[in-house]
């Protein structure tokens, strides 16, 4: 069973490498009193009042309601915070509008990267911000004494995701928006707590959907499942944080 997408959500911004990462991402964006900020993707606004805080106008934009009716719970009327239903691929603002951008774990579900990232383009401020940040899903590894279920279990992990190799093809993508890559950072994601990898990576879920799938036999799916919640307990895969910048 699928976890609620607000508590996973929460969930993993509330892990210690959620919370490193995230405070990276808002420093990272240089964010300034004045400026219009754009959350691409803002979910139940995880990051909304972190980035108000530096005396911005933060708009969040998602497309699912029920995110946006939970952003509007948490957030009730807080100063500089507006909220706005749309889509990545076409933003709802006029052209050179926008002086900061961001999309957090975004493009990896999208349809059409390069075009949400051709919008960014056209939105933002010459001179303006962007940052995103989004996981590489092929380099993700589990540390069993059966190298070959772990190997199988992360390529059927990799298979479920529209964008697996995202991080990795996002300076690509964004000087082929017309954005010039300032910073690019490779950000080792550890867990070393069976449950808390559990809870981010579907170890469970994940197994059982690959035994269904033909994928893992329940042979194979069971002492793996067994000898990871026993300890000790090792799996990882690389994040990726970039930052590029609209030429002025």
């Amino acid at each position: 069973m699928d976890p609620d997408p607000i508590a996973y959500l929460d969930t993993a911004a509330g892990t210690a490498v959620g919370r490193s990462y995230k405070q990276r991402f808002v420093r990272a964006l240089d964010v300034r009193p004045g400026h219009l900020v754009l959350d691409i993707g803002c979910g139940p606004g995880t990051d909304l009042a972190r980035l108000a805080g530096t005396g911005a106008t933060v708009l969040g934009l998602d497309p699912d309601p029920g995110m946006l009716a939970e952003a509007r719970r948490r957030l009730g009327g807080r100063p500089g915070v507006l909220l706005c239903r749309g889509d990545a691929h076409a933003l709802p603002l006029a052209g050179a509008t926008v002086d900061r951008i961001r999309a957090d774990r975004v493009l990896q579900h999208l349809p059409a990267p390069a075009g949400a990232l051709a919008e960014v383009r056209r939105v933002m401020r010459p001179g303006g911000l962007f940052g995103l940040a989004e996981p590489d899903w092929e380099t993700l590894a589990v540390a069993d004494p059966d190298e070959r279920t772990s190997r199988r279990f992360a390529r059927f992990v990799a298979g479920r995701v529209r964008n697996a190799t995202i991080g990795r093809q996002a300076t690509r993508l964004c000087e082929q928006a017309g954005l010039r890559v300032e910073s690019v950072d490779a950000v080792p994601v550890t867990f070393q707590d069976f449950g808390t990898a559990d809870q981010i990576l579907g170890l469970r879920r994940n197994a059982d959907r690959a035994v269904r799938a033909g994928d893992l036999t329940e042979a194979e799916a069971r002492p793996w499942l067994r000898r990871l919640a026993g300890g000790p307990f090792l799996a990882g895969f690389t994040f990726y944080l970039v930052t590029a910048r609209s030429n002025a």
